[in-house]
């Protein structure tokens, strides 16, 4: 059980990392490492609160999932749980972010 704890926090740090890699300058500075992680969890919940984890994968195996629910969720729980305002753009960042970085794990 401690190993799997450490393997996910492992692989928060690299999408951490991936993410912060992948914002635009401006942004770079704009999150901690733990409103990432809490960013990358509001993601996990998302996925498993919406269905799309449950969803039939097209002929292809991909499951389309729309990052604009995504980062509207993200917005809304921020407010909700009193960890911040944020913009829809900067968001979009950050949920495109982990989503590159999932997609480069496929391509591996």
């Amino acid at each position: 059980m401690n190993d799997e704890f450490m393997n996910e926090d492992l692989d928060d740090e690299k999408t951490i990392e991936f993410i912060k890699n992948y914002l635009p300058q401006d942004l770079k500075e704009r999150f901690s490492d733990d409103e990432l992680t809490y960013f990358l969890d509001l993601i996990d919940e998302y996925y498993v609160e919406s269905g799309v984890l449950d969803a039939t994968p097209d002929k292809d195996g991909c499951i389309d999932i729309d990052l604009e629910k995504i980062v509207d969720y993200i917005i809304k729980q921020a407010k909700r749980d009193g960890i911040g305002n944020y913009e829809h753009d900067e968001i979009l960042f950050v949920v495109q972010g982990e989503s590159d970085y999932i997609d480069s794990l496929d391509e591996a």
